[in-house]
């Protein structure tokens, strides 16, 4: 008898927060280009689409739900994927104030990082010496002084507002080992229910390193800890983007890419868009023997509320 192939979400991140539109052309920030990459990548195989906003005139990170507004109806009507709205944004605002898009959205899924941390990217500034916009430099240069504010209240309250409010599940980011323990903490607390999902989260900044070492060592914790209670998947930020996702995906997890995390499509060479990254991905874990699960397939893997693409 022949085993059916596993299935495997990828999740694809449009934007982001951590990239500057200097950096890349690809990189999306008006709202008509974000629904575009959006609704290309799914076509191209992302059953999750990972969404942050942008300031439409100069590509700042905007945790506005008006931006959101701009392109989350234009994305939910054209493709059936599952939306999932970051609760991160912006790392200077309050939590009130970070999940205000997602109240007004009441998506599917939302992100949750399940730590405070530092979270710095001022080693891109370095590479740059002239700028689209006047804001990008100081914002990249400043991080060095970000805390990322996760504590267990404010997890709390985005488990009461949107996961009892409005059925979220959550995408719950773990930077670095403490995080599997802060959400196995939140868990046996009564805050969240099994299955979750976990994306585990190499190479930014002030988390835990890029080293297949590392992957092993937080699967093993999340494996002692949630035992079949939970699915997984990876990020790698950088270059560490397709390695990581394709040994995530031989061990059993699932996948995220797109241009929040990479610029790059190879080494030495830009992507030229988030379905670019998608199809790169999608043919490995095809060709490694998985399929890729559809939205529907996501949606039953995690548990999900279900989606009305009438919304919004």
């Amino acid at each position: 008898m022949s085993r059916r192939p596993r299935k495997t979400i990828i999740t694809c991140a449009i934007t982001g927060a951590i990239h500057t539109p200097t950096m890349a052309d690809a990189l999306p920030y008006r709202p008509e280009d974000i629904a575009e990459q959006a609704v290309a990548a799914a076509e191209a195989g992302a059953s999750v689409l990972h969404l942050h906003a942008r300031n439409p005139e100069n590509g700042a990170v905007s945790i506005d739900p008006e931006h959101f507004k701009r392109f989350l109806p234009v994305i939910k009507q054209a493709t059936d994927a599952v939306i999932n709205v970051s609760t991160g944004g912006s790392l200077l605002n309050t939590m009130e104030e970070r999940i205000a898009p997602a109240k007004w959205a009441s998506p599917e899924m939302c992100s949750l990082n399940m730590g405070s941390m530092n979270f710095s990217m001022h080693p891109l500034a370095d590479r740059y010496t002239e700028w689209k916009f006047d804001w990008e430099e100081d914002y990249l240069r400043n991080s060095d002084g970000y805390i990322f504010r996760n504590t267990f209240a404010d997890i709390a309250y985005v488990a009461e507002q949107l996961g009892e409010g409005h059925g979220v599940k959550f995408e719950h980011e773990c930077y670095d080992v403490g995080h599997l323990y802060n959400l196995k903490f939140c868990m046996d607390s009564g805050l969240f229910k099994p299955p979750v999902f976990i994306q585990f989260i190499f190479g930014i900044l002030g988390g835990i390193g890029p080293d297949i070492d590392n992957l092993i060592f937080m699967k093993r914790t999340a494996d002692r800890l949630f035992g079949d209670n939970y699915q997984w998947s990876v990020l790698g930020a950088g270059g560490a983007q397709m390695p990581f996702a394709t040994t995530a995906t031989q061990l059993g997890g699932n996948v995220r890419v797109g241009l929040e995390d990479s610029l790059m499509i190879g080494r030495g060479k830009l992507a030229k868009s988030n379905a670019e990254q998608v199809t790169k991905i999608r043919r490995i874990v095809e060709e490694l023997g998985c399929e890729v699960a559809t939205p529907e397939e996501a949606r039953e893997m995690l548990d999900l509320k279900g989606g009305d693409r009438t919304a919004f």
